[in-house]
Order: C-alpha cells, then structure tokens, then sequence
C-alpha cells in the first residue's frame, strides 16, 4: 500500500542538470524523512541526500554539497532533488527512501524503485 516512485531521470552531458522527483503514497508524509540514494554499476548503494520530518533539516554527501538541493512539498507529498553541474560520478540508480526522523540505508522503512541517470562526458 506504501508506494514511493521516483521520476525525472535520463540522459545528460557533464555540466548539465537534472531534477529528480520523489511521489509518495500511502504513508504519514509529514511524519517521514525522505533521503535520496544512488548505485552505479559495480559498486555498493550510497546516500546522497536527505530531508527531515520536523525542522525540514538536510544533509548532502560530501561529493554532492554545492551541487544538489533537496526539497520536499508535503502538500503534493513530493520530494525534488535538484541537480546541478552533473559528472560521471554522478551516474547510477537514484532510489528514494522514507524513514522515522532521518532516513539512512539501515534505517529506511519503505523504498521506490528508482530512476536511472547518466551523466557523459
């Protein structure tokens, strides 16, 4: 009954930008933190960013700061991950999760089934 549905990625040129959207149903949206994760080929799934429920707190992996803005609209229960100045590094599977408080890998509740985005050089 919990769906969560990540949209919004495809295909961009390094410098170019894309912004990723998060749908949830089905769940509590404002009592749930919402992160964003990504796994390229070949290596172990990773956080990128995250929301809070309460004072709408974020946080960024270091390898994204500057680049990446989250946002949520509880009233469209939404998530946006803005991207900007995208890099190769930057290609992968972008799953959205939700969470009590912060979400992190360990602590996800619930999943979506991701958006692929690659970045060419």
């Amino acid at each position: 009954e919990v769906q969560l549905q990540a949209s919004g990625g495809g295909s961009v040129q390094a410098g170019g930008s894309l912004r990723l959207s998060c749908a949830a149903s089905g769940l509590s949206f404002d009592d749930h933190a919402i992160g964003w994760f990504r796994q390229a080929p070949g290596k172990e799934r990773e956080g990128v960013s995250c929301i809070s429920s309460s004072d709408g707190s974020t946080y960024y992996a270091d390898s994204v700061k500057g680049r990446f803005t989250i946002s949520r609209d509880n009233a469209k229960n939404t998530v946006y991950l803005q991207m900007n100045d995208l890099t190769v590094e930057d290609t992968g599977v972008y799953y959205c999760a939700a969470g009590p408080g912060i979400v992190t890998i360990a602590t996800a509740h619930y999943w979506g089934q991701g958006t692929q985005v690659t970045v060419s050089s």
